[in-house]
């Protein structure tokens, strides 16, 4: 192998997560070390912020700063939703980066995201490829919504299902404080796959969880709905029922729940934006029961709560990042950091892997069918057996008077 030298370059992009940082500290504080790596920058905003030539000098950042950003929160650099149009159709986006790109020598581009995101990723290295211009990419996974293709799961899921069980536990406890009847609902994030939502079964593992749990891999019927709660309902000399529901559920021709009370807005990648559904169901079961109903959406919460992060959450992130610049290094390019389980002597680590970008490109991986029971409204001890191990371990997270420390970046300009 050739050492290639020249700059580094990182981006985040798509939604964020609590530890979407810990993965770029990992990026960074490797980058730092290598020989071949001439100078390490941040891009603001993502693939956005190197078409306008906007990122920072991360060599100007401190070692604390560096190590805070592992239990930070959010994008620290920014991040975007823009979709690079195919370079056949139009290919004004690629020329700009690869001017950017050679302006700066840069030789090494990670890309820290999701399906869309790693989609982006593919784009770039094919178009640098077919331009001549060696530069190696590797994509960093991330996403809450854990439906990245082939690897075991994705950074940030863990930290994200963990703060879903707990605050269900925690609603759990709340909702049973009166003696008068009541229908709780539930909406967690997940557009097309169900693997949050599915986290509320951890909560029913502690005893504290929903009766109920509806994922987008399952067509959803407000009749089949109301007759699902009606027996829950009944069935309970209390009448307290606890439903967590999806906001990607939808019915058998693509309609979301969202979508009865509301015409729903798409983002630039032609997703549709979710979220009402918690409170369209609450309307209908109010009427349906006569009874108090509690309407709940985590929203943004679920995505950013570091005070709750999993430890191993937040060090497997970092790992992905740490090995996405090892492998750059070693010569590799055109590649996603995946991570496959391993089970020595019954104790849960993984390893990680060397995905190709095409085949995480645009792809989803859902919930398995076969981890379902029987009526599709509840869930086998088979997701337990997967999630438990992700949500091990607390954050860490430092304090200061009482509140969070997180990292606040110089974000020095590297423009030229």
């Amino acid at each position: 192998m050739t050492m290639l030298k020249g700059a580094a370059i990182f981006g985040q992009s798509g939604g964020p997560t609590a530890v979407i940082n810990s993965s770029a500290s990992g990026v960074f504080q490797q980058a730092l070390k290598e020989q071949c790596i001439t100078a390490v920058y941040g891009a603001a905003h993502g693939i956005k912020g190197i078409l306008n030539e906007e990122f920072y000098d991360i060599s100007k950042e401190s070692k604390e700063q560096l190590e805070l950003l592992k239990t930070t929160p959010s994008s620290a650099l920014g991040s975007v939703r823009y979709k690079l149009k195919n370079a056949d159709v139009d290919d004004t986006d690629y020329k700009r980066l690869l001017e950017v790109f050679r302006k700066y020598n840069i030789r090494y581009f990670f890309y820290n995201g999701g399906n869309d995101s790693m989609d982006t990723c593919n784009k770039v290295s094919k178009y640098l490829a077919d331009a001549g211009y060696e530069c190696r990419v590797i994509g960093v996974p991330k996403t809450i919504d854990n439906d990245l293709a082939i690897t075991d799961h994705c950074p940030g899921y863990g930290s994200a299902a963990k703060y879903v069980a707990t605050t269900i536990m925690e609603v759990y406890h709340d909702a049973s404080v009166y003696d008068t009847p009541m229908i709780t609902v539930i909406e967690i994030m997940g557009r097309n796959a169900g693997w949050l939502t599915a986290a509320s079964l951890l909560a029913v593992y502690k005893g504290a969880g929903p009766d109920l749990i509806y994922l987008p891999e399952v067509p959803f019927t407000i009749e089949k709905f109301l007759s699902d709660v009606k027996k829950v309902y009944d069935s309970k000399p209390d009448h307290k029922v606890i439903v967590a529901v999806s906001e990607g559920c939808k019915d058998k021709e693509g309609r979301y729940i969202a979508e009865m009370g509301q015409s729903l807005k798409k983002d630039a990648f032609g997703h549709s934006q979710l979220g009402g559904a918690a409170a369209i169901l609450g309307e209908i079961v109010e009427e349906q029961f006569k009874c108090k109903v509690r309407s709940i959406e985590f929203s943004l919460m679920q995505r950013c709560a570091a005070h709750i992060g999993s430890r191993t959450d937040i060090e497997e992130a970092f790992l992905a990042g740490q090995q996405a610049v090892k492998a750059a290094v070693e010569g590799h390019t055109d590649y996603m950091i995946g991570f496959e389980r391993t089970n020595e002597k019954g104790k849960y680590g993984i390893k990680t892997v060397l995905i190709p970008l095409a085949k995480v490109a645009n792809a989803e991986k859902t919930v398995p069918l076969e981890w379902f029971n029987q009526e599709k409204n509840f869930l086998k001890k088979d997701f337990i057996d997967y999630a438990l191990p992700l949500i091990q371990g607390d954050s860490g997270l430092p304090f200061e008077e009482g509140l969070p420390k997180f990292a606040k970046l110089k974000k020095v300009s590297a423009r030229k």
